[in-house]
């Protein structure tokens, strides 16, 4: 891929080598130039950052589209989405190869290290929740009693915000009572009879509007409910419904 400053430079040097000469019409030009040249880097950029986000996309949106749309049960779903995933970023490896080779080419070593790569990732996320992302460390406790699929994606964001706070997850009827609410039986925050939890609350105050946008907009995206509410304090509700 090109250098986008010394393309710049380049275009600049240029721009003022026909002025200098005098061509018609070259004053009219430097601004067009350099708009298309803004045009064209803007639009790599933007396909770079999509090639990046795609593969989380597919591993997470996929899985809950198979569970919620067509009731594939929790782990043939996201065994689904892992499949997809690994697909995707060999599809990648592919192109790079051609580009680099002239002839795309996968030995076994690259799909073996796709693969344990993204099940690795699997792992991390469905495990592994840090206290720095928890409202108390009790909390951590309760990671595992999660739905898995809740757990990925609260995974995956926290990638990009490292300050986002789980505020609930798993509760009780006695919660609502010490939290001095009205027990509502259907709470998907109840184990539910696949053995998890099927929401999660997270911290909104304090983050700014434009990012719990961001955040609402995220699990929007990738198949769950949200709901922004009061209850014991402001938070995003995020629930993940039985199929």
């Amino acid at each position: 891929m090109s250098d986008p400053f010394a393309e710049y430079e380049a275009l600049v040097e240029r721009l003022e080598e026909e002025r200098a000469v005098g061509r018609p019409g070259v004053a009219a030009r430097p601004r067009l130039e350099l708009r298309r040249f803004a045009a064209k880097w803007l639009l790599r950029g933007a396909l770079v950052v999509a090639a990046v986000v795609l593969p989380f996309w597919v591993l997470v949106g996929s899985s809950v589209f198979l569970y919620r749309h067509y009731g594939v049960p929790t782990w043939p779903a996201l065994l689904a989405g892992f499949l997809l995933t690994a697909l995707l970023l060999l599809i990648y490896a592919a192109w790079v190869s051609k580009r680099l080779a002239g002839k795309a080419r996968l030995p076994g070593a690259v799909t073996k290290t796709v693969f344990a790569v993204v099940g690795a990732y699997c792992l991390y996320a469905l495990i592994y929740l840090s206290s720095l992302n928890v409202k108390g460390t009790e909390l951590r406790e309760e990671y595992r009693s999660l739905h898995p699929l809740l757990r990925l994606a609260t995974s995956t964001f926290i990638l990009v915000d490292r300050d986002l706070v789980v505020t609930d997850m798993e509760r009780q009827a006695q919660d609502y009572e010490r939290m001095g609410l009205p027990v509502y039986e259907h709470s998907l925050h109840f184990i539910q009879e696949d053995g998890y939890a099927h929401a999660v609350d997270l911290r909104t105050v304090g983050r700014g509007a434009w990012r719990n946008f961001l955040l609402q907009a995220y699990y929007r995206a990738m198949g769950f409910r949200t709901l922004r509410h009061v209850g014991t304090a402001d938070h995003l509700h995020v629930s993940l419904p039985l199929p």
